[in-house]
């Protein structure tokens, strides 16, 4: 530019004066100019012309590879999809030796549609491999690089290829720290791993790193997620200590994050969700009726709310915990976990059913395993729901326990089985603690197990669990053996500490069954008014339940409490009472054996005996998880 500018200004120079004489390097350096001159033009022409050929190629190219991935996505999303044709679309585009950012995206649309659409996992593999390979050498191309990255570790778990996975993930971790969107990501998937590897501390670790490095990038709400999925693990781990300040912490920041309300919403159903879970894991049902309303409520707030398609302005924030109709069937759940522990045994079936509906609408549509895994828990829970209740035939075609059919050999089996394939400290307190019950009824056949295994669960000087449920079902326990040995004033102090744990936390099943053999027990010592005070309620309650089994008991000790003292109607009423209630028993419990599920009473190993045929309706049996 300078140079033309100048040769312009000589020229208008001569132009106005006659010429000087010219001296030979004066001409020299002019015809220099002029030459140099006409060199820059030639070379402008021909930048230009190249620039031209390369914008039109360039046009040609994405004209082509446009109309491919239009045909590859057309034949993806048909109904139903032609994955071959979607497939052999992008494969033409390597024919044409695609530039390298072309090419990158290419072998990751091939590799995801393959995972996802195809059993060839050799060949989807190969893809995203290439995908992650050439991505890394392109700057600027974090959705390729690192969508890449994510799809090949899920592909490498998925291959038991775990030890590729982690590295994978670690060296995506490291290079995205720019991208918040994909290294929170990231870093939650790692987590993930880490948990399914039952490795929680170093899944807790990273989630930590995760919620600082989202407070660096200003994402409060992200932070709460790290946060709250950190809860969730340490209370897997039983590390209280660290959770009441960690949720402390959670319950402030959810309370001061100002965003949009259902996303907020949605963190406060995952906080409450914990501190609902963590009471109920103590055993504490009353205490958690607050938190327990809390939620309910939020989720009604969100079931009114509409989505907001509005994308937050910070992409650390590109998040979202589960979503509301999952949430939905997730506070079912916990609702029906509250009424079983606290004994209202219809409100219990109610919540399920209403779960077990939601849950088949949307598997109709969504796969996701969480929602097997509410599906689980929930028949866990309406099976013991079935059999307190006295439908041990319905129970039967959804699970079973053994010793609801007085199968105690089995039960025995089952029990053992289970501690052997447990290091979960309060599970195996709670199958200890059934077991004994188990060789309790049987008599003296295994006295010797039995004083080590009550040695293990004694509430009055070592229990390895917090829960409220679990201490005070180990007290009514031991009380249950000092009857059966004869040792009542020994039993009364037991049954009397379950019944003041049960009543501080409407334990009312355990609070019904305490009250009965007190009953038996001041029955048996002549104490007929002192036995009437405890069986009465005991019966009040054990029909507001309903449990058939205490009910039973009851009525028969009611019965031959009115024959001792002389109230022949009452005596009657209570024996039709009791009459009834076996009968109804019985029945149900011949109906129950003569089913082909019976026979999943011996199975502890292998593949279950019975292979179950699909039930008309809602699916809600195991057999369709087995």
């Amino acid at each position: 530019m300078f140079q033309n500018a100048l040769c312009g200004s000589y020229r208008e120079g001569c132009e106005k004066s006659p010429a000087p004489p010219r001296a030979p390097a004066s001409a020299s350096l002019w015809r220099r100019l002029v030459v140099v001159e006409a060199k820059m033009a030639a070379q402008a022409a021909a930048a230009a012309q190249a620039a031209a050929a390369q914008a039109a190629q360039a046009e040609a190219a994405e004209s082509w590879y446009l109309a491919l991935l239009g045909f590859a996505e057309h034949f993806r999303t048909s109904s139903p999809p032609k994955i071959r044709l979607c497939v052999h679309c992008l494969q033409a585009v390597f024919p044409f030796k695609p530039p390298q950012r072309i090419e990158a995206r290419t072998h990751l649309q091939l590799g995801s549609v393959l995972y996802h659409h195809t059993k060839n996992s050799e060949q989807a593999r190969s893809h995203l491999e290439k995908a992650w390979l050439i991505s890394q050498q392109i700057q600027q191309f974090e959705d390729v690089k690192f969508e890449a990255a994510s799809l090949l570790s899920e592909l490498y778990c998925q291959e038991n290829s775990v030890d590729a996975a982690k590295p994978l993930l670690r060296k995506a971790i490291q290079i995205s720290q720019q991208t918040p969107y994909w290294h929170c990501r990231l870093l939650f998937q790692l987590a993930q791993l880490h948990t399914l590897e039952k490795d929680l501390v170093s899944a807790c670790d990273l989630l930590g790193v995760g919620a600082e490095y989202a407070r660096v990038v200003g994402s409060e709400y992200t932070r709460a997620l790290f946060l709250l999925s950190k809860g969730m693990l340490l209370l897997m781990e039983r590390k209280l200590q660290e959770v009441h300040p960690l949720l402390t912490l959670c319950g402030q920041i959810v309370e001061n994050w100002q965003g949009n309300p259902i996303q907020k919403e949605s963190l406060r159903v995952f906080f409450l969700v914990l501190q609902v879970t963590h009471y109920l894991d103590a055993g504490q049902v009353k205490s958690v009726k607050p938190c327990l309303k809390q939620l309910q409520q939020c989720i009604q707030t969100i079931s009114t709310l509409h989505d907001d398609e509005i994308l937050p302005s910070n992409p650390a924030d590109l998040f979202h915990w589960l979503p509301k109709e999952h949430m939905c069937v997730l506070v079912y759940l916990v609702t029906v976990m509250h009424s079983m522990q606290a004994g209202y045994l219809e409100k219990a079936q109610k919540y399920t059913d209403k779960a077990l509906m939601q849950l088949e609408k949307l598997k109709m549509l969504d796969c996701s395993p969480i929602l097997s895994s509410f599906q689980v828990i929930l028949l866990e829970h309406i099976i013991m729901c079935r059999l307190v209740t006295g439908h041990k035939a319905t129970a039967l075609q959804e699970g079973l326990y053994c010793v609801s059919v007085n199968c105690m050999d089995n039960a025995e089996a089952q029990f053992t089985t289970a501690l052997r394939l447990t290091n979960h400290q309060e599970l195996w307190a709670f199958i200890v603690t059934n077991l004994a019950s188990v060789y309790i009824r049987e008599g003296n056949r295994h006295q010797e197990v039995l004083y080590s295994l009550l040695e293990r669960i004694n509430p009055d000087h070592s229990f390895p669990v917090s829960s409220h449920c679990l201490r005070a079902a180990a007290f009514y326990v031991r009380g249950l053996f000092s009857f059966f040995q004869g040792r009542y004033n020994e039993a009364k102090r037991f049954l009397r500490e379950t019944l003041k744990m049960s009543n501080a936390e409407d334990l009312n099943r355990l609070t019904a069954c305490s009250l009965v053999l007190l009953g038996h027990i001041f029955y048996v010592l002549g104490n007929h008014r002192e036995s009437n005070n405890m069986v009465v309620p005991a019966m009040q309650l054990a029909s507001k339940i309903p449990d058939m089994s205490v009910q039973l008991w009851s009525s028969a000790l009611l019965r031959d409490l009115n024959k001792a003292c002389g109230n022949a109607m009452d005596a009657h009423e209570a024996a039709q009472m009791h009459q009834n209630f076996s009968q109804q028993l019985l029945q149900d419990h011949i109906e129950a054996c003569s089913l082909p599920e019976h026979n999943l009473i011996t199975w502890t190993d292998g593949p279950p005996p019975v292979q179950f045929q699909a039930q008309n309706g809602p699916n809600t049996s195991l057999a369709s998880l087995l």
